[in-house]
């Protein structure tokens, strides 16, 4: 049975996918929901609906096909690299527009190098959809996970910290929020006042005492009969959280960071201007850098217009699983982001594949292609 409302040029892009080099695969509607909980991000999250099976089990309507076409390649142990294409609805909360609407896209799975499937995930998505626009301009907004990840580490904060400031990537009142904490914990609110007794008593420094009084505690109040976690589990993360709200970086390192994060230029000015940071602040950024250029290099070499393409330091998109590139884009001067990716290296793993399998693709949202071609009075 055709689906209802499918857009005009679906046929089209199919078989434009298909002379990519692309494998059509389709995943159920109805996916098991831990998957999204857990790796999805919280943007995300906020927007699942989700059910319950008979057995009271989690599912959920499924919110995108990132997740369900990596699941589908682990369970047929297909081999790599393999290029899948998709189109078909995606249910989810929306502010804007309805809740079940359609996406298309392509996961590209196992090719090892990096730098050219970086630079083809990115030239296809622009190549399809100016190809559904033709005439216009479009604007992509490029930022990289990995080069802020190597800023912060050479940083030398707390593996802690790193993971709440990578954590935050993308999402710039959270990050600044991270960072105001940095320059000042205590002012920050860090902790209650249960903790702050427990810290001016000495008991956060005694480990033996501190579990013995969350243990006194849980059992007073009869928390210990349903707890998910140990007194020691909890007196360690207690103990994890002072640690990082004693952490206080020195203004020159905090000024640093924000100057790397204000970074936003034409793509092919970045290279040389992340030479100049590095060179400038003293910091080894040069693996990190080295992908950088090398991917700069493969858009030019693939003939990526690279003169649309604009790289901003502090941008990322809304799903936790990205781990290097990410990217949108969107016609000029128009608000709507038409076509969106990155690079997710861990997420195979994470869902249960036994080897390591590097992955990059893009969304591609259907509905906001249609409105531009009516805005542009084509014939969708």
């Amino acid at each position: 049975m055709p689906l209802i409302n499918l857009p005009a040029f679906s046929a089209d892009l199919l078989a434009e996918f298909e002379s990519l080099g692309t494998l059509r695969v389709d995943t159920p509607v109805i996916q098991p929901a831990e998957p999204f909980l857990a790796m999805a991000g919280e943007d995300l999250r906020r927007r699942i609906f989700m059910t319950e099976s008979e057995t009271g089990e989690s599912l959920c309507l499924r919110p995108e096909f990132t997740i369900p076409v990596c699941l589908r390649h682990i369970e047929t142990a297909t081999g790599t690299p393999k290029r899948y294409a998709y189109l078909g609805e995606v249910f989810r909360q929306r502010r804007e527009g309805g809740n079940e609407f359609y996406q298309a896209g392509i996961e590209d799975l196992g090719d090892t190098d990096i730098a050219a499937s970086d630079a083809r995930a990115v030239g296809n998505a622009m190549h399809v959809v100016a190809n559904r626009l033709p005439g216009r301009r479009l604007a992509v907004t490029l930022g990289d996970q990995s080069v802020f990840e190597a800023v912060v580490g050479a940083c030398g904060l707390p593996g802690g910290w790193q993971k709440r400031l990578i954590h935050a990537f993308g999402d710039q009142k959270h990050l600044q929020k991270l960072l105001a904490e940095l320059a000042d914990p205590r002012a920050a609110g860090v902790f209650g006042p249960e903790v702050e007794r427990l810290a001016i008593s000495g008991m956060l420094d005694d480990e033996a005492r501190l579990v013995a009084h969350i243990g006194e505690t849980m059992e007073a109040t009869g928390y210990s009969t349903n707890a998910s976690r140990s007194p020691q589990d909890i007196a360690r993360r207690l103990k994890e959280k002072m640690e990082l709200a004693n952490t206080r970086l020195d203004p020159e390192t905090l000024d640093l960071v924000r100057e790397f994060l204000a970074l936003d230029m034409p793509l092919g000015e970045a290279p040389a201007a992340l030479f100049r940071f590095a060179e400038k602040t003293g910091l080894t950024l040069d693996g990190a850098l080295a992908r950088f250029d090398a991917r700069v290099a493969a858009l030019a070499d693939i003939g990526a217009d690279v003169g649309v393409i604009r790289y901003r330091a502090a941008f990322g998109r809304p799903l936790d699983y990205y781990t290097g590139l990410v990217f949108e884009v969107e016609v000029e001067g128009t608000p709507a982001v038409l076509a969106g990716g990155g690079r997710f290296d861990r997420l195979l793993t994470l869902l249960g594949a036994r080897e390591h399998i590097p992955a990059v693709g893009f969304s591609l949202w259907l509905d906001r292609i249609e409105a531009a071609i009516a805005a542009s009075g084509g014939a969708a």
